[in-house]
């Protein structure tokens, strides 16, 4: 049996543990034997879905810059290897990558794993698991965790001839599509970024090579480029486009180079968001205006999927500037993805699910959640610009934006997190329905906690209240078209959130 509660590391459709020790109150529980099981319980899952004996199968794995990341995938391939599965370790790699080694003609593997634990700290690290459909779901994980936790599923399965474990160049398979992609794209031939200045800030995660392998080779100088090289330590900032700090250091180093596109990623980079000509940041709600500007011509009225906490006027710019439909969905990145698939599988055209982090996916590439993909067609877009003496900002610069946006998240103490979390949401539900709160009215539809749009002389703007996917924390938003707004709803709200004493509004 499993030393630990494998259920404890599931975090959605991923798997997340810590795999250092050393961090004070933090206990090592992905390790060697962690992981050996969760890889055969994914061989056990693998297999009943293809119907594919072990022996039949070819798996890739790679993984991020982590420190951890060779010891764990060591300990995979040494899981898989007795079975006689066919294993392709891909070394350093990105996320997307591993999917499309599902793709690719040179390996058509049966399904790919991913070690990363995304933008979390240097001595966290985790799983994330493939099949040729795309990335597994939640429900798929909780089966894998409860075949890894059984001895006699385990042991059930059956072992061969002990199959290969074969090095591959996936990034340099990858990075070359992309490439391609450019070229075909901009039509300018095959070094289209000629006279372009672009930097990239990797954080030291896996996204270095989008500079050296994808936009150098096109023509573009990439010298302002910075954090490049892979460090599991993370010495720079946290590779994460939705950290202050990290957005700070590209939007600085464009500005001080001049240069006429700025790129960021995140650890294993399915996130990305850019920075514009003038060093301005485009991100979070700018980032999805972006994202969906670049499809709309070829793709009139298609519906976008967002996440929950996107801006009014992101809905403004996206029905009323690009003509395209807005659904405001729930956070999570497989969320959004799997309702632009059900959208498009009822009969509703939805060509682009993107969370305001910078997961970004798009039906034309496989509903892959994919930051180097984002990328490439902003990088398109931008070259044809640059030919005619334009900047990227000029995309999304009829875009309105708040005058103010703030997060804060208030810890639930009781024991039944949940259940207490949505009792608040349904009690300020009824309080607003009532018409209590001045100027208030509910967003319907609304599928994630409660939002409320406020219109005063004063005040415009509004507020999602809602409980984390995943902890027991109950994040609010608040965005105002005024100065002092936020403020101003901050107040509207406390005394309705003093009454409950086990939500910390400490942070209010």
């Amino acid at each position: 049996m499993p030393k630990y509660d494998y259920s404890k590391l599931q975090n959605g459709s991923d798997i997340r543990g810590v795999a250092i020790g050393g961090v004070s109150g933090e206990i090592v529980n992905l390790d060697r034997e962690t992981t050996e099981r969760l890889a055969k319980g994914f061989l056990y899952w693998l297999s009943s879905k293809t119907g594919k004996e072990p022996a039949s199968l070819t798996i890739s794995i790679g993984r991020d810059p982590r420190l951890s990341g060779p010891d764990l995938t060591d300990a995979f391939c040494q899981a898989l290897s007795p079975y006689g599965c066919r294993l392709l370790n891909a070394g350093l790699a990105s996320t997307p990558a591993m999917f499309m080694s599902t793709i690719f003609e040179e390996y058509k593997c049966d399904g790919a794993i991913m070690v990363t634990a995304s933008h979390l700290p240097f001595n966290r690290n985790g799983l994330k698991f493939f099949d040729r459909g795309g990335g597994l779901d939640k429900g798929d994980i909780t089966d894998i965790i409860t075949y890894a936790e059984s001895d006699s599923i385990l042991n059930s399965i059956r072992g061969q001839t002990p199959g290969e474990v074969a090095e591959i160049p996936l990034l340099d398979t990858y990075s070359a599509h992309l490439r391609r992609l450019i070229i075909d794209g901009t039509g300018l031939g095959e070094k289209p970024l000629t006279g372009m200045k672009i930097t990239v800030d990797a954080g030291n995660g896996s996204g270095g090579f989008f500079a050296t392998k994808v936009l150098e080779p096109l023509g573009a100088d990439i010298s302002s480029s910075q954090f490049l090289e892979p460090d599991g330590t993370f010495p720079n900032h946290a590779p994460n486009p939705e950290d202050k700090k990290a957005m700070e250091a590209i939007c600085s180093r464009v500005k001080d180079a001049e240069t006429d596109l700025g790129l960021i990623f995140d650890t294993d980079v399915d996130r990305s968001s850019a920075v514009d000509e003038k060093g301005c940041e485009i991100n979070r709600n700018g980032i999805v205006a972006m994202a969906a500007a670049l499809i709309a011509d070829d793709n009139p009225g298609t519906t976008v999927v967002t996440d929950s906490i996107t801006s009014n006027q992101l809905t403004s710019f996206l029905e009323k500037k690009l003509g395209l439909k807005h659904l405001r969905f729930k956070r999570g990145y497989k969320n959004v993805i799997n309702k632009s698939i059900q959208l498009n599988q009822e009969g509703t055209d939805s060509q682009l699910a993107i969370e305001t982090s910078g997961h970004a996916a798009y039906k034309e590439n496989y509903f892959l959640d994919d930051g180097a993909y984002l990328a490439t067609k902003i990088v398109i877009k931008a070259a044809k610009l640059y030919q005619a003496g334009q900047g990227i900002s000029k995309v999304i610069a009829d875009m309105e934006m708040p005058a103010e946006s703030v997060e804060v998240r208030f810890p639930i103490l009781a024991a039944n997190f949940a259940a207490y979390g949505d009792q608040i949401i349904e009690d300020l539900r009824d309080l607003v329905a009532s018409g209590q709160l001045e100027g208030a009215t509910l967003v319907t539809p609304n599928y994630e906690g409660v939002r409320i749009n406020f219109e005063r002389p004063s005040l415009k703007g509004w507020l999602l209240l809602r409980k984390s996917l995943h902890d027991p924390i109950m994040p609010l938003n608040i965005e105002s078209d005024t100065e002092g707004g936020c403020a101003a709803i901050r107040e509207l709200l406390k005394p309705i959130l003093e009454a409950y004493e086990e939500l910390d509004i400490s942070a209010l």
